[in-house]
């Protein structure tokens, strides 16, 4: 690659839009994963905020899925080479609720492809960009990062340590990401990467330590301790991945108000800050 030369600038600007129906099936399933008995899943119902995850979902070919789980390269997203994928944080806008039943859009640009060197070795960055309408009118307004890296050493197990303090009036749950939830939670995603649910694929191959807890999983429990007790909806919400977790200890998931606000984090058994967020009040 000549110095300063952007191999994957063509794919900066490719479009993609999906068409799916925001169907009750896959919303009883998610609350059903969550232990939420309390939402009302309706058709006419708004789906809650995030929820949107579990539509648009890519219908790969099985003889398309790469020894991975992930889909082959190329195609919408560009064909870098580096093997481990990994869904590294995201920004978001909360227009207005999705309704249960009817039909939406999904658009997508790809607006940014850049590449470095880290301490890990050679990565690759992806910026895309999401607008969901329904009706006509836009609802969510997304960017996601996409973060490639080369396989690098294996991640050692977690040494148990106490939990940080967290600020009084802050609300707490503990989380057991048993291997029957992360199953759960890729089946409703449609997701085969199999750091997820193939122990021996993921300590073997990838070098983690146990199953990988998927980082969206990670922020859906934070936004729903801000959907349960804020009292108000949120108007916006964005996360970034610090470290993995995995399925060999409890971890904890954490939000403090803040003048209109809530500030979130999800702390691993080793008492280190595995994931940070905010989410803004409307």
């Amino acid at each position: 690659m000549t110095e300063g030369v952007n191999p994957y600038a063509d794919w900066i600007g490719n479009t993609e839009t999906v068409e799916d129906e925001i169907a009750l099936a896959p919303a009883l399933g998610v609350a059903a994963l969550l232990d939420d008995s309390e939402t009302v899943l309706a058709a006419g119902a708004p789906l809650p905020p995030v929820w949107h995850w579990f539509y648009f979902l890519p219908k790969v070919a099985q003889s398309n899925l790469g020894p991975d789980g992930h889909p082959r390269r190329g195609g919408f997203m560009p064909p870098i080479e580096l093997p481990r994928r990994m869904f590294a944080g995201a920004r978001m806008r909360f227009v207005s609720p999705l309704v249960i039943g009817k039909p939406a859009s999904r658009a997508a640009e790809i607006r940014k492809v850049s590449e470095k060197s880290g301490r890990s070795g050679k990565l690759a960055f992806v910026t895309v960009g999401y607008t969901i309408r329904q009706d006509g009118a836009v609802c969510i307004e997304e960017e996601q990062d996409i973060v490639y890296r080369e396989p690098g050493a294996k991640v050692p197990a977690p040494v148990p340590a106490e939990l940080p303090p967290v600020p009084e009036g802050s609300w707490t749950r503990t989380i057991t990401p048993d291997p029957r939830l992360l199953f759960r939670f890729s089946a409703v995603t449609f997701n085969a990467h199999r750091i997820h649910y193939d122990r021996r694929y993921a300590m073997e191959e990838e070098g983690y330590p146990g199953l990988v807890v998927h980082g969206p999983l990670t922020a859906i429990l934070l936004m729903e301790l801000v959907r349960h007790n804020a009292g108000r909806p949120a108007a916006a919400f964005e996360f970034r991945g610090r470290a993995p977790l995995f399925d060999l200890a409890p971890f904890r998931v954490a939000a403090t108000p803040d003048d209109g606000a809530v500030k979130l984090e999800a702390h691993g058994p080793d008492g280190k800050t595995a994931m940070t967020a905010t989410a803004k009040l409307g």
